[in-house]
């Protein structure tokens, strides 16, 4: 039975053939039309899980503003705009990533089933989309994933873990084998499988915690309960694909990192280990014990550094050792400064942490974001090699300058913020700022969200205009 396809016949060569990266470069074959449609429609979903986030991110930004925030209809819905916000652009946005570069590394089998999972999890991002319109949409700001405790939410929700477990579930059935030479290729392959371990793990966390999480708990501590260890552990995925990208982005910049492809590998490896911590943590204690959580919360803070450490001083070192770039690298370039200045800056964050105060999404933000930046530069450097028209031109520089410095004008105003006691998740008069410092924080914070709504603007544009140039066609079935 032929796949079915959204995108167009991929004609020509690349059609048929194998493009085969140097093996001391950290970069991967361009493989067969079919794998490369697949891959496009995962990065089409991550596009418009992205417009989506926006248009509730506008919202966001203008309900914390001071003074702004009195004259926005529907402030009282900011609870609502930002749990579809936050789910729309880290959940959606980064299944859909890992989606895409899964896909990339595929051979030819079960390609029947990749298609499935996308339409899954399209399926339920379009559930989670339209929810508050829905009514009776009760806001639970829960850590990692909030949720509306509404029906269609709900539904939207699981039809979308079916669609992630899925996709995982064809990373172990039809990736590309891992060679023994551990060359280039190898590291990055090794990465990305490394990445679905970590799925498939928070995977199985979230069913561990579905069977032990008792159903009667009140809203909030039960979703928070219930998604604490999986997010946890799912943030040593997101992580990895951020390494990843790195260093193939380091490569096609023309910017290779000052590491061999075995200590790439090792280094990938390091950052695998401490998920394998996780079912331990389950295993010594229950989901709903103060310890569990704390053990959570320590593993993410210092597992993850072993890994990170050493791919930032290597990168850092490249970026400033590397020769001026080629104007098809400058967007990569500017991705990867971005990439690495805002990861560690949220990183850093994360040890002023005290209490529930506007530091802790200043953390968030600042890793989050640096995740984001380099899965946008990534997106930059593969849509020639998906059949779409490669970007250029002052905008595709300009965008993750734009976006990553809109962030970090974002974070250092809720640190400024977060410093004089204000709380997290309020907005308008709940915030209740006293003092001229406080509103000027908060105001930076304000003027840096919109920076970066422009700048995530700027990359759908830049994204679409490419997509719809390059574009050979529409293909239904073939």
């Amino acid at each position: 039975m032929r796949t079915t396809s959204v995108f167009g016949s991929m004609s020509g060569a690349l059609g048929r053939v194998f493009v085969r990266p140097h093996p001391d470069r950290f970069d991967l074959a361009t493989p067969a039309a079919e794998q490369r449609a697949l891959a496009a429609g995962w990065l089409f979903l991550g596009v418009l899980a992205l417009i989506g986030a926006g248009l509730f991110s506008l919202l966001l930004v203008l309900a914390r503003t001071p003074h702004v925030a009195n004259w926005i209809p529907g402030v009282s819905l900011f609870h609502v705009a930002l749990v579809v916000h936050v789910d729309l652009s880290v959940l959606v946005w980064f299944v859909s990533m890992a989606g895409m570069l899964w896909s990339l590394n595929s051979t030819g089998r079960w390609v029947g089933l990749g298609w499935f999972a996308l339409w899954t999890t399209a399926i339920g991002t379009l559930l989670i989309a339209v929810s508050p319109f829905a009514g009776g949409a009760v806001p639970v700001m829960s850590n990692y994933v909030p949720v509306l405790d509404s029906p269609v939410f709900l539904y939207g929700l699981a039809v979308f873990g079916a669609g992630f477990s899925l996709v995982t579930l064809r990373v172990f059935l039809a990736s590309e084998r891992v060679g023994l030479t551990l060359d280039g290729p190898d590291a990055l392959r090794f990465g990305l499988k490394a990445s679905a371990v970590a799925a498939a793990v928070s995977l199985i966390a979230m069913g561990w915690s579905l069977a032990e999480v008792p159903r009667v708990l009140e809203a909030k501590r039960y979703y928070e309960l219930l998604f604490w260890g999986p997010g946890h552990v799912i943030q040593f995925g997101w992580t990895l694909l951020m390494l990843v990208a790195w260093a193939w982005l380091a490569s096609l910049s023309d910017a290779p990192l000052p590491l061999s492809a075995r200590i790439v590998t090792l280094v990938y490896g390091i950052g695998l280990l401490s998920v394998f911590v996780a079912p331990l943590i389950y295993l010594q204690w229950t989901v709903v014990s103060v310890e569990h959580q704390r053990m959570m919360t320590w593993l993410m803070r210092f597992g993850g550094g072993l890994a990170i450490l050493p791919m930032v001083l290597a990168l850092g070192a490249a970026l400033i050792r590397a020769r001026e770039g080629s104007a098809e690298q400058q967007p990569l370039r500017a991705a990867l400064w971005t990439s690495l200045a805002l990861f560690c800056v949220g990183g850093g964050i994360g040890f002023l942490i005290q209490g529930s105060d506007v530091r802790v999404p200043a953390h968030y933000h600042g890793s989050i974001v640096g995740v984001t930046l380099a899965l946008m530069g990534l997106v930059y450097a593969l849509l020639p090699r998906l059949g779409f028209r490669a970007p250029g031109g002052r905008l595709a520089v300009v965008q993750p300058w734009l976006y990553g410095g809109g962030q970090l004008l974002h974070i250092v105003g809720l640190v400024w913020s977060g410093g004089y006691g204000v709380q997290r998740k309020v907005a308008g008069a709940g915030q209740v700022l006293r003092s001229t410092a406080e509103v000027l924080g908060m105001g930076l914070m304000g003027l840096g969200g919109l920076i970066a709504i422009v700048g995530g603007i700027v990359f759908v544009v830049v994204v679409v205009r490419c997509m719809l140039g390059g574009a050979k066609g529409l293909v239904l079935s073939r």
